[in-house]
Formats: structure tokens, sequence, C-alpha cells
């Protein structure tokens, strides 16, 4: 679909879409159509239950003698509660309403609100954000689709003031919506396409956008000395995969810290990256510990922490970020075969710590371990945040509304739950605490990969906390969010990209130079 702007001037053909707020007050726009209709717009709200509340929508058929189509009444609720994430939801509900009904072209009306804080240009910009966000379908394999079936809308055009200004606030918006798209495109992609090898190729296209992108194979890794990933993946004909993504927007260091003779490197870098980490099992049996059947189709998606931390590199340079940011993504395969990882396996991981592989089917933590502290070793950075579709007991305690956030960082902490609320993807901090870490002692090792039946996805975050040190440190827990079974917002059925949007906006508001 294809997004422009304009002057706000209502055309005398085709669809014409314009808003009313609640208690039935229309836009200047709203007005000027039902004057020259003869009134036809307040008597098909008087004769209807549409009271321009927000969510509501109603439809006009032009009448005999005008050349327009249709009018699309579309309820904005009360001006003062017009922010971003409003504009953004009105625009997804105009592209679900009127994709389907056979319409090519549409023309939405945005006139200057009372009380509404932002201006018209700026409500353009979000509502063709959400509207672009919304028309996203994954539709590769579909080759019997009937004309029906597919979306016909293929122009929204946005009249507003200031529609150059709309135009740029759109362009950086756009990069977003790209890189939401390439994430959801590479978790909705079946098992037999997307790999690891063939997920790394996905991350190699990001060096066409300036990032630097390196693939390390198992024969890397095994020197490197990462045994709990490379366990995970034993079991497949896959070779496991980590990639390395760097962006550096803000400059790339030209030397590194060396500390004095006799002193060690402190941990933490504060002129460092920032460093995002993510789960990319491809596909999850379970392994050994293999999973029941029914639903294990939907286990493609157990890579989708991994697609958004590369989803979110390529935001930054699409958007020319000026930021230096890594991502680091484990890329495995967890089968079960004759080599597989079995139960009561020990497999040391790079740090050197033990862990009693209990249940082969808590394997994404095994692969962050190792992933975490190499990205803590190698680049030392200001903060590391992991992305991972870890547990089903944060489905249990959260649903599908929230993801959980833990973290060792109160500030961090703070800024990724202000970030998600200002974007629409709600965190909700889960506890961490020397009580839940003693669920994972092994009499063994130095810990084992699960506890008990009980804070399954607390004793999870202990395991990962155990590989951060004293680096500022969150675990995003996205099992729950990473895919939904409806149509929602500006989010269709099928893949979220959740995560990117999130993550983008923590960085713009706290961490990238001005």
């Amino acid at each position: 679909m294809k997004i422009s702007f304009s002057r706000l001037e209502l055309p005398a053909t085709g669809v014409v879409v314009v808003g009313v707020n609640e208690d039935r007050v229309p836009s200047s726009s709203a007005e000027s159509l039902n004057a020259a209709l003869g009134g036809l717009v307040r008597r098909a709200m008087e004769a209807s239950r549409f009271r321009g509340k927000k969510d509501q929508t109603l439809a006009i058929l032009a009448p005999t003698g005008s050349e327009l189509a249709r009018l699309q009444l579309l309820g904005l609720g009360k001006p003062a509660e017009l922010d971003a994430l409003r504009l953004q939801a009105a625009g997804g509900q105009i592209y679900a309403t009127l994709a389907g009904n056979g319409h090519v072209d549409a023309f939405v009306c945005v006139d200057a609100i009372a009380d509404c804080p932002l201006s018209p240009a700026e409500m353009a910009a979000e509502m063709a954000f959400g509207a672009e966000l919304r028309s996203y379908r994954f539709a590769k394999y579909r080759t019997k689709e009937g004309e029906d079936d597919k979306p016909s809308l293929a122009t929204l055009t946005f009249g507003c003031a200031e529609p150059d200004r709309a135009e740029a606030l759109w362009r950086q918006k756009a990069a977003i919506a790209a890189a939401i798209a390439f994430t959801r495109d590479v978790v909705s992609e079946p098992a037999n396409v997307i790999y690891p090898e063939t997920l790394a190729e996905q991350a190699r296209t990001l060096t066409s956008h300036g990032v630097e992108v390196e693939v390390l194979g198992e024969t890397q890794m095994r020197e490197l000395g990462m045994g709990a990933l490379l366990g995970v993946g034993q079991g497949s004909a896959r070779e496991s995969q980590l990639v390395v993504m760097q962006w550096w927007g803000a400059g790339k260091p030209s030397a590194t810290l060396v500390p004095a003779e006799g002193e060690e490197a402190p941990e933490v870098d504060e002129n460092g990256p920032l460093a995002f980490v993510g789960k990319g099992v491809t596909f999850d049996t379970g392994g050994i510990s293999i999973k029941p059947s029914g639903g294990m189709e939907d286990m493609k998606w157990d890579m989708a922490g991994s697609a958004a931390v590369i989803g979110l590199i390529k935001a930054l340079a699409l958007r020319g970020a000026k930021v230096n940011a890594v991502g680091v993504v484990g890329l495995v395969e967890n089968m079960p075969s004759g080599t597989a990882q079995r139960p009561g396996d020990v497999v040391k991981s790079m740090s050197g710590q033990t862990i009693e592989v209990i249940n082969t089917d808590a394997e994404g933590r095994l692969v962050l371990s190792d992933a975490l502290w190499y990205t803590k070793q190698r680049f030392r950075p200001r903060f590391m945040i992991d992305l991972a579709t870890l547990t089903g007991a944060i489905i249990i305690a959260l649903g599908h509304e929230h993801a959980g956030v833990f973290s060792n960082d109160d500030a961090l902490a703070e800024r990724l739950v202000a970030a998600g609320k200002a974007v629409g993807e709600p965190l909700w901090r889960m506890p961490l605490g020397d009580a839940y870490d003693k669920l994972i002692k092994s009499d063994i090792a130095d810990m084992k990969n699960v506890g008990d039946r009980s804070a399954g996805s607390i004793s999870a975050a202990q395991f990962l906390q155990r590989y951060v040190g004293k680096t500022p440190w969150a675990h995003l827990d996205i099992a729950g969010v990473a895919w939904t079974k409806k149509d929602a917002g500006v989010t269709p059925k099928g893949a979220s990209g959740f995560g990117v949007r999130l993550l983008d906006r923590l960085i713009e508001d706290n961490y990238e130079q001005k």
C-alpha cells in the first residue's frame, strides 16, 4: 500500500474518511461534507448508535448525484486523549475497515482539533504509521488466493495542513515500520525455510545499510568454549550459528580502553555500545524432552527474540540513529536424534560455569547464557537487554497482554517500562532474589537449567543473571506477545514484531545523540 500526504482539500470522487469527536462533534471536514450533502452526515449519525467514541466507525453510501463512492466516519473519542497511540490505532482501523471493501484509493481528512496535543501534520504521520503496521500480511505461500481474499486498498492519502512536514515525520516512522515488517516476515517463515544458516543470511542483508555483520560457526564457537549453546543444537543436522551485528551510528571508537599495568579492565565501559541479545531457536521440538504434538507447529516462532534484535538493528540503520549498538543472536535448532543432548547431561558454558541439563526443552536459557557472556566479555556494553520466547510460565502469569521484564538495574527497568507504555508494547516487572536462585541449585554441577514447577519464569531469569556479572541487564520474556491469534489495533493476526518499537523508543528517548 502506498501512503502519501497532500493539502486538505475535500475530493470530489472516491472514498473520504472524516473524523468525529465524542458526542457526535464533527471535524471541520465532516461539517463541510454534511453541508455539501444536505445534512446527510448528521442524519446518518442520528439514525445510528455512532457517537464518535474511539473505535467506532460508520459507513455512509454517497447519495445519488454525488460522485463520491463512500463516506467513512471515524470515531476519535475525546480530543484531549488523542495521543500518538490513539491516532496509530485510528490509522489501523481505517485500513482494516476499508481494505477488503473493494475500494482502491481513500482520502483521509486530518483536521486541526481543539484540545488535541498534536498538530495535524503529527496526527497524519501517526495515523499513517498505524495504517502501515496494520496493512502487513504474510501471503508468500498462497498460490490460489482469490481476488476477494486480497486487500483492495492500494493508496491511502492523508490531507492536512503542512503536508511536507507530515511527510518528513512519516519517513522516520516508515523506517521503523519497514524493520517491523522484516521482523514479522522472518518469524512467519516456516522452519524449513528459516533455520540457523538462513536466518544468519537474513542478518547479513543489514550490511547494505551500513551494519557490520559477523557469523560464527560451530568450530569458532567450540574454540570459544560455548558448550551450553552448542549442546542445544547437537541433535540437529543444521549447524548452529552466532551472529554479531554492529551499528556505529555515533562513531566507532578509535581505541579500546586499556587498563593501567596491574589493573583489570572494568567490567562495564561507560563509553561502550548498547547491547541486545536474542534467543534464536528456529524450531523447538523440545529435544529428547519432546513437546506434545498439538500446537508444535507454532514452535517455528521460538526465534522471535532474535528476529526482534535483528529488526531493531535494521531500524537503527534505516533511520540513521546516532547511537552505538550491537546485536548478538544465538541461532540453533532443537531436535531429537541419536546425537541429541540428554536429560542429565552436564555442559560447560563459555563462562566456565557448569550446567546440569534436567530438561532439554528449557533450551533457550542455555543459548542465551553463552551469548550474554560473549557479549559482555567482548564489548563491555553500557547495558545488555535480552529478548526471548523463554517460558510458558510467563503466559500463565501475564497472559498475552504484557511481556515480563526482569532486571538487576532499577533505572534501566523503569526506562523500559516507560518506553513500552509509549509505544503500546507493555511490560510488567517481575521479581528476582536469592530465594528464587536456590531453585536452580544442582547436586552435581554449578546449576541446573530448571527449577521445580513454581516460579518458572523467575528461575529462568535467575539462571540468565548468572551470566551478566555487574553489567546493567534486563531480560524480556516475550513468549506471550510474540505472536497473536487475532487482529488487534495495529497488529494483524500472526507475528507481532514485539520489541522493535519498544527498544527503538528506549534508545531514542534515553541514549541517542541529539
